[in-house]
């Protein structure tokens, strides 16, 4: 035990004990979720989970064995290899439920988009750690837009619309932590906003009396106050066009989400079992492996998305909010890791896995709580999944990389 001590590195027990935590608890949901199927692979999902919890762990080792600088090095390399393989996944990749997402490695199935996020994080870590333009310079902001937009248009091809939101939230996120004046960031995601509102005449023309406001009292400047509202305004008369080019299951997922009941069989059943699940559940549960809809199987791919629908109708309102709780001590611990390190480059990188944490979690609780639509989101640690899986407790190595490393610059 002795030798052990000295060869183990030190590193944040509590934030890596919460991360191993939800990777049990979700290994424990899945075996619940499948325990009443009539399948025998699905049966054993729980089994391959902890396989790929073991080689989780293995890739958290490596990487926070690894010094900081091999992070900074190969940042734009890692970058150029994973465009490659997003680029080769929709050549030869597997395609299950129409989508093309996968390689096919025997048994084992790699989803390079969810390592892609990984590598967009480090190639964005290292431009705004070492660029010497301004945090609101148009060839910064352009040039990371586009380091950003490149694997995001990829992944949209495969189609996986909501592992590419991920993408323009990172970067969003990245802008405002590298200084980028909150005015700026609002402004510059405003045609977004303007975008949305469009579906309604009446949304849309209060949304640009807002906007007309915030330019009188921000006064960013003419021409760029013209330049704004001149997006604003195409990216509005864009939206019949943007809602015909999405695909029927994208703009079904819309709908369904602003009225489950149009559609109740069909594409609302998903949310409406999920939301039945969860509030059956009440404040204990129905107890551990006790789920009426988990057991009749009315809610479909509960080991995945809908894995948090299998934990509240089981567990109820308090192991929804252990499961909660356990997330924001991670976003905790990875905040304060952000804002103590002195490295750019590393602060940069924790506030990065911050954001592709919280995002994920509670566009996925959100989903299975009826409160955002349906995207494919995983949940951090706890939906099956080997490359999600591995993926996430990489970026945990990184926090703990950066928390032992803080002090350098």
């Amino acid at each position: 035990m002795s030798w052990l001590a000295l060869r183990l590195p030190d590193f944040d027990r509590k934030l890596v004990g919460a991360a191993l935590l939800l990777s049990i608890i979700g290994i424990l949901l899945i075996y619940s979720a499948q325990y009443h199927s009539d399948n025998p692979a699905a049966r054993s999902y729980y089994l391959k989970q902890v396989v790929w919890l073991v080689m989780a762990l293995v890739f958290f080792w490596a990487t926070i064995s690894l010094p900081p600088r091999f992070y900074d090095f190969i940042a734009y390399i890692f970058y150029g290899v994973m465009l490659v393989l997003l680029i080769l996944v929709l050549v030869a990749g597997a395609t299950r439920m129409g989508a093309v997402r996968w390689f096919a490695l025997g048994p084992i199935n790699f989803q390079p988009s969810e390592l892609a996020k990984m590598s967009v994080l480090l190639a964005l870590a290292r431009f705004f750690a070492y660029t010497k333009l301004p945090p609101d310079s148009k060839r910064r902001l352009a040039i990371s837009l586009l380091m950003t937009a490149v694997p995001a248009m990829l992944i949209l091809k495969q189609p996986d619309m909501g592992t590419a939101l991920v993408y323009f939230i990172l970067l969003i996120s990245l802008w405002f932590f590298s200084g980028l004046p909150p005015l700026f960031l609002v402004l510059i995601i405003s045609p977004l906003i303007s975008l949305v509102a469009a579906f309604h005449w009446l949304a849309w023309g209060l949304y640009l009396a807002l906007l007309i406001v915030i330019l009188y009292l921000g006064r960013p400047g003419l021409l760029f106050a013209v330049g704004v509202t001149v997006a604003n305004l195409i990216f509005g008369m864009m939206t019949p066009l943007v809602w015909n080019r999405l695909a029927d299951y994208q703009r079904m997922r819309i709908v369904i989400f602003l009225d489950p009941g149009r559609d109740p069989l069909r594409a609302g059943y998903q949310i409406i079992q999920s939301i039945i699940s969860i509030g059956s559940g009440g404040l204990l549960g129905k107890g551990y492996l006790g789920g009426s809809q988990t057991r009749l199987e009315y809610l479909p791919v509960r080991h995945t998305d809908f894995v948090f629908s299998v934990l509240g109708e089981e567990l109820g309102f308090i192991g929804g909010a252990i499961v909660i709780a356990l997330f924001a001590f991670i976003i905790y611990r990875g905040l304060q890791i952000a804002a103590k390190c002195r490295s750019t480059f590393l602060a940069t990188l924790s506030w990065g896995v911050v954001t592709i944490i919280f995002f994920q979690t509670v566009v996925n609780i959100g989903m299975t709580l009826g409160l955002m639509p349906v995207t494919g989101l995983p949940l951090p640690f706890v939906s099956y999944g080997g490359t999600s899986l591995v993926f996430f407790w990489v970026l945990i190595g990184l926090l703990t990389l950066a928390d032992r490393h803080w002090l350098d610059y």
